[in-house]
Order: C-alpha cells, then structure tokens, then sequence
C-alpha cells in the first residue's frame, strides 16, 4: 500500500463511522419538453449556495452503455435543472473544457461559467450545452477556485456537488487540499458523485473530499444512477415508478 492510498484508506475509515448516506435504488420516468417547473419538490435550503463543479476532460468523451458520459451528465442535468425553483442560488464551474500547450495550461483549465445566483437554471443548462469535453482533471485547482473565489462570502452555507468521472491527474490531491482548507472553513460540503470510476485511488480521493466535509459520496454507474445521485444530493423528491430498495442500516 503506498502512502497516499493508507492516507485516504485511514481518514474514510477515521470518518466513516461518522458520517453516512443512504443510496436507494430508483425508476424514473424521462419529460417529454424541457419545460421549467416551480421547483415545489424541493425542500427548502433557505440561503444556501449551491455549485455544481462539472468534469469536461476528454475521457467523459467514453461509451457507457449506448451514449457517452458527457451526453448522460448533459441530459440528466437537463431534467434536474427543471426542478431547481427560482430562488434557490445556484450556479456552474466546469474544468477540463479546454486543452493546453503545457501541463500549466491543462491543469488551470477550470471557469465559473454561471456565477451562483436565483433564477439561473435556464442560463446555467444553455452553458452547458455549448461546452465540449476535451482536457485534464484538475479537481484540486477547481475546489480551490469555488472555496476562494466562487464561495468568498463566507456568511452563508454553502454546497458544492461534483461531477467527475476520474480522479485528480495533475499532480495534486484533492484529499489533502479539502483537509487543509477545513481547518480554517466550515461553511462549506461537498457531494461527489463518481461517474463510472474503476480506479479505486481516484474513488478513494473523491471519497475523501466528500467525507471530510460531512458530505455525501455517490457511485453512478448508469443514467439512473446519477440521476438518483442529484436528487438525494439536492433533497428532490423522487417520482418513483417501481419498487423501491433501501440498504438496511
């Protein structure tokens, strides 16, 4: 075992007795038009600040199952935007969107395409759509990013739901970034939901990240599963159409 996998393997267990999430099984049915809804099935967060941080690296560009990675996050963000109300404050990061002529270049390739604020679901998916995926990994760069520009404020809780389908690839970890930056902030969590990840290092990361924060870890391997994944993370009420399966606690 190498020093940052007993790192990562020793704060998850550290935590783990701690900190727990529930990931029950859905059916969902897919809307016809995308029509913006009230958003009266989500719970009320008031004041919290909610910023998803999306992976556009070159390999969300592989197969899972008959479509891509990037066109499953795109369409699931798609039906989940809809249910986001007017005031609730959201808004996008996205990394990996660009390539570079150096690893520099690669690695700081991370934007805060839509600035968090009420009534931004439409601009936010319209940002989405016109974005492809073709870069690097740089987790760490974005978390930093979200936490001392995007998230200044302070006066506020504050949430980051993350995307990614891999682990960190410049050079850096999330895991001790994240742990670091606890000491001195409590105001913000983070969800991860790890898209198909095989790599048990780069779970092990993301893990991390979310565990230190008192957030919750998802593993998504198919469209349900991350859809299922962004409603329990955003307290979305869920339209179920068949049997429902909890783990037992």
């Amino acid at each position: 075992m190498n020093k940052n996998t007993f790192i990562y393997t020793f704060v998850i267990i550290f935590l783990f007795c701690n900190i727990c999430s529930a990931e029950p099984n859905f059916t969902y049915s897919t809307p016809n038009n995308y029509k913006f809804k009230t958003g009266e099935n989500l719970k009320n967060n008031a004041g919290e600040k909610i910023l998803f941080i999306v992976d556009f690296s070159n390999s969300m560009n592989e197969r899972l199952g008959n479509k891509t990675k990037i066109d499953i996050a795109l369409s699931t963000m798609k039906e989940i935007l809809q249910m986001i109300p007017p005031q609730t404050y959201v808004g996008m990061r996205v990394y990996g969107h660009k390539t570079g002529f150096t690893p520099k270049q690669s690695c700081t390739a991370s934007q805060l395409v839509s600035p968090i604020q009420q009534n931004n679901a439409i601009n936010i998916y319209s940002r989405l759509s016109s974005i492809n995926a073709v870069g690097w990994t740089p987790i760490t760069y974005s978390l930093k990013q979200a936490a001392f520009f995007d998230f200044a404020d302070r006066t506020s809780k504050k949430r980051i739901i993350l995307i990614s389908d891999g682990g960190e690839n410049c050079d850096e970890s999330p895991c001790d970034f994240i742990i670091e930056l606890m000491k001195t902030r409590d105001d913000i969590s983070i969800d991860v939901i790890a898209l198909a990840i095989g790599d048990q290092d780069a779970n092990n990361q993301l893990k991390c990240v979310a565990l230190v924060t008192s957030g919750k870890f998802y593993n998504a391997n198919t469209a349900a599963e991350l859809k299922n994944s962004l409603q329990d993370s955003l307290n979305l009420q869920k339209e179920v159409q068949g049997l429902i399966i909890q783990k037992e606690e």
